[in-house]
């Protein structure tokens, strides 16, 4: 995929790209995992910015199948148009590519299959078992709310608005410099917190399954060219892993 600019929020330290092995499909594309925080303004711009100089085959989004929906509603405006004004960096990936754009979190089937065997091979406790499916079911169900925002929003023509977006320390009008620092800032802490404290048992289970998850599909989907993939600077190692073993 093309490299990225000098532009200092569209560096190669959120971006990691998997190539494809051409012996195995003569059609394998490279997998470039695009990492964000959610809602920066500086997320934003790489997204699209990366989307639009790497013309993939697919997007995919860290976002269940059924919230695609709803994103694809506040993704309105043309490819040159400003970002979109709710949905941040998934909204503004959906506008800006030209191509099919998917999602590839949970919860769908492949997760609950996979889910079910880790607990199974696992073993964790009863009371870790009940927060994973506690956890699991709060995240259907803000899926399913937001199939039904976009049902609503198809029929009114009304913008529904789920989540609000995250409040930043600057916006997509402060110079590049300073959205890429206060990214970094923000990036570095979240890494920091993952990396200082072992994590809770029911979200590893629950992430790692994810992640696992994401790549498996990521996988698929190259078989039909190249994937640009945005997810969570969280788990942008996690779904690196899993690829590459």
């Amino acid at each position: 995929m093309a490299a990225p600019t000098d532009d200092p929020r569209v560096h190669d330290e959120y971006v990691e790209t998997i190539p494809s092995d051409a012996s195995a499909n003569d059609q394998a594309g490279d997998i470039t995992l695009v990492g964000v925080v959610h809602d920066h303004p500086a997320s934003v711009h790489r997204v699209r910015s990366l989307i639009g100089s790497n013309d993939p085959a697919t997007v995919a989004l860290e976002l269940s199948p059924l919230a695609i929906p709803l994103f694809e509603a506040y993704a309105t405006g043309e490819r040159d148009e400003a970002p979109p004004e709710f949905g941040g960096e998934m909204s503004a990936a959906v506008q800006a590519a030209d191509c099919e754009v998917v999602g590839v979190d949970a919860p769908n089937a492949a997760f609950v299959v996979r889910l079910a065997a880790r607990i199974l091979d696992e073993r964790p406790d009863p009371r870790t078992v009940y927060r994973v499916l506690r956890g699991t079911l709060s995240v259907s169900r803000h899926a399913l709310q937001c199939r039904l925002g976009a049902v609503v929003a198809q029929l009114t023509g009304r913008t529904i608005e789920l989540d609000r977006p995250l409040d930043h320390e600057c916006t997509r009008w402060d110079p590049p410099a300073e959205q890429a620092t206060d990214e970094k800032r923000q990036a570095n802490q979240s890494l920091s917190l993952l990396r200082a404290f072992e994590t809770p048992e029911p979200m590893h289970l629950r992430d790692a399954t994810r992640e696992e998850c994401m790549a498996a599909k990521l996988a698929d989907l190259r078989t039909a060219g190249d994937v640009l993939a945005v997810v969570g600077i969280d788990h942008l190692d996690g779904v690196t892993a899993a690829l590459d073993s």
